[in-house]
């Protein structure tokens, strides 16, 4: 037997509400990639000039191994880093979107936290690249032992 509250049809969440829900999850996941990407790209540069110099490993070996390794370190500073991300985020005034948990389910919802984390973390990887601005001169003297 069906409940009177079982019944009602919960009305979807306004645009407001999945508004608050994409950014929500964007503000993190910005600051996720940009973490991921800074960190992957100077762990590798600095595993590409010492470990691929070192062992003498040709360029496309060296690449690969240093873009693995500093993906590597890069996840796992990730794992260490994640709560105080989530608490820099919380400190910013990020408050949980209000609504019931029929809404927070639902497809429109849902959509709007995946969008929300995927161009959170795409702007967050882009702001990532950052490090590439300083890494020019060692890549040329790389290039000039070879």
């Amino acid at each position: 037997i069906l409940t009177s509250l079982e019944k009602l049809e919960v009305a979807p969440p306004s645009p407001g509400q999945l508004r608050h829900v994409f950014f929500h999850n964007a503000l993190p996941f910005v600051g996720f990639g940009f973490l991921d990407n800074a960190i992957m790209i100077a762990a590798g540069t600095q595993i590409e000039l010492s470990i691929g110099v070192v062992l003498g490993i040709s360029t496309m070996a060296g690449n690969s191994t240093a873009a693995a390794l500093g993906n590597l370190v890069s996840d796992l500073a990730g794992l260490g880093l994640a709560g105080y991300v989530e608490a820099l985020a919380c400190r910013l005034g990020l408050s949980i979107p209000d609504l019931t948990p029929k809404q927070a389910d639902m497809w429109q919802t849902r959509l709007s936290a995946h969008l929300g984390k995927a161009i959170g973390v795409t702007i967050g990887c882009i702001l990532g690249m950052f490090p590439l601005f300083f890494f020019g001169d060692e890549e040329e003297k790389l290039e000039e032992k070879n």
